[in-house]
C-alpha cells in the first residue's frame, strides 16, 4: 500500500527497504494469490549462541568476530564463525568490514631476519620501540620484548626516552620474565661448543637499526650475554620485524586508544592489564586460536586449535 501511495516502482522500492527484488516479487506473488509469505524462521543456533556473544562482545567492544568465536568457543559452546558475525551484525555489535582496511594492511613479505624459523619459543625475541602521548603532556616510549614462535608478550618498559640504556630494561625484564616462568635463568639453556668450548647462544635479538640498537652499551651487554645474539632487520624493512610492530599496533587499538590517559603512571597500568589479558586470555588467530601462555608453556599445539571436541567412535 505505501508503494502503491506513493506511486514507486516496484524496483525502486525494493532498493529503499533493503530487500532483494526476487524476494519481493515472490511475496507480492503469493499474496495475490491469498497466500501469505513464509516465516519469520525460527534461529536456533543464533538464540542459543546469544547471551555468550553477547556478553563476550559488550565486554571487549574492540574485538571482531572471530575473536568473539574463539572466545565462545572455549567456553564450551559450539557454533560457527559465520552465525557469529550475523548474530553480531543483527544486534548492531560490530562494525564495518572496511573499518579497518587501512590500518590492517601490512607488507606481504613478512620474512623474519633470522636463517631458520623458529620450531619452539624462546628461540626468537622481537624487540622494538612505540610512542604514546599522554593527555596531560609528553611523549613516553614502551619497548618490549615480543616471542615470534608463540606471540607472548614479556613485561613492557615504559620510559620518556628510547636510548640504548632502554633497550637493555627491556631485555632485562623478559630474561627475568623467562626465569619466573620457567625456574631458571636462560643461560642454563646454552649447549657448549665442543670445538671452542663457548656456549652457543639460545635467544636471537631481532630489531630495527635503530640508534639504541646500533650503540656500543647495546652491543656490550649482548656480548657479556652469552645466551643472546642479535640481528637487526634489513633498512626500511619493517615487515621483518612484523610480529613486533602488530603487536604494538593490537595494545594501541584494544586499549591505548579506547580513551584518554592522563599520565605516565595510568599509560604503565593499562599497558600492564592489557598484557596479562594478551597472554592469559585473548585468543590468537596466528596460534590457532590458542593463548600465547598456552603455546609458551607447551600446554597447546600453535597448530591445532585448543577446544573442546566431542569423540567420534567408529560405527564399524
Amino acid at each position: 500500500m505505501i508503494r502503491v501511495e506513493a506511486g514507486m516502482p516496484t524496483a525502486r522500492f525494493v532498493k529503499l527497504i533493503g530487500v532483494p527484488e526476487r524476494s519481493y516479487r515472490r511475496w507480492q506473488a503469493r499474496a495475490k494469490r491469498s497466500r501469505p509469505p513464509k516465516g519469520p524462521w525460527p534461529r536456533p543456533a543464533r538464540e542459543a549462541a546469544r547471551p555468550l556473544v553477547t556478553k563476550h562482545a559488550l565486554a571487549k567492544p574492540e574485538w571482531g568476530h572471530r575473536k568473539i568465536w574463539a572466545m565462545t568457543r572455549h567456553d564450551g559452546h559450539r557454533v560457527s564463525q559465520a552465525t557469529v558475525l550475523r548474530l553480531l551484525r543483527d544486534d548492531g555489535l560490530i562494525l564495518p568490514s572496511q573499518y579497518q582496511k587501512q590500518r590492517r594492511e601490512l607488507a606481504k613479505d613478512r620474512k623474519a631476519a633470522f636463517a631458520v624459523t623458529p620450531t619452539g619459543p624462546n628461540q626468537v625475541w622481537q624487540l622494538d620501540f612505540s610512542e604514546f602521548e599522554t593527555t596531560q603532556g609528553g611523549t613516553w616510549r614502551i619497548a618490549g620484548c615480543r616471542d615470534w614462535f608463540s606471540k607472548l608478550e614479556h613485561p613492557f618498559h615504559v620510559s620518556p626516552t628510547g636510548n640504548q640504556h632502554d633497550a637493555i630494561a627491556a631485555i632485562e625484564l623478559a630474561l627475568a620474565d623467562y626465569e619466573t616462568m620457567f625456574g631458571h635463568a636462560l643461560v642454563d639453556q646454552c649447549e657448549v661448543d665442543e670445538a671452542t668450548g663457548e656456549l652457543l647462544p639460545v635467544v636471537t635479538i631481532v630489531t630495527d637499526n635503530g640508534g639504541p640498537f646500533r650503540s656500543l652499551n647495546f652491543e656490550l651487554f649482548i656480548m657479556r650475554h652469552p645466551e643472546l645474539r642479535h640481528v637487526r632487520t634489513r633498512v626500511k624493512s619493517p615487515g621483518q620485524n612484523g610480529s613486533r610492530e602488530r603487536g604494538f599496533g593490537t595494545l594501541k587499538y584494544e586499549r591505548l586508544f579506547l580513551d584518554e590517559i592522563n599520565d605516565a603512571l595510568e599509560l604503565i597500568e593499562r599497558a600492564e592489564d592489557y598484557r596479562i589479558e594478551y597472554n592469559e586470555i585473548r585468543p590468537h588467530e596466528a596460534i590457532s586460536w590458542n593463548r600465547p601462555m598456552e603455546v609458551h608453556l607447551g600446554l597447546a599445539d600453535p597448530t591445532i586449535p585448543n577446544f573442546e571436541r566431542e569423540e567420534i567412535l567408529p560405527t564399524t
